[in-house]
């Protein structure tokens, strides 16, 4: 994973936000932190933060929080983009969200 990881930092001008989303959420699902990577994505994440659509928002924010990974920047901006567009959230992307506050 580590070698992926630093592949992933070289490659992330590039990924649109469910690149993003996808990304934090399978090291996440496979319990591996990459401190490195996630404050690369968290940057990124915040930057592309507009192209977010309710899953990629909940499971990005998922991701950080299972693996214990401290962003309250993107934290902060996701909660903003949230708010903006909560009627498009399904029940499991807002219990996602909220859990991972």
């Amino acid at each position: 994973f580590d070698a992926i990881s630093h592949k992933a930092i070289e490659k992330l001008d590039a990924f649109n936000s469910q690149d993003i989303a996808n990304t934090v959420w399978a090291y996440a699902s496979v319990g591996h932190s990459s401190p490195e990577l996630l404050d690369a994505i968290s940057y990124a994440a915040m930057e592309k933060i507009d192209d977010f659509n309710s899953q990629a928002m909940s499971n990005t924010v998922w991701a950080y929080a299972t693996l214990g990974h401290s962003s309250p920047e993107l934290l902060d901006s996701v909660s903003y983009k949230a708010m903006e567009n909560l009627d498009t959230f399904t029940s499991q992307a807002i219990a996602n969200t909220v859990w991972a506050y």
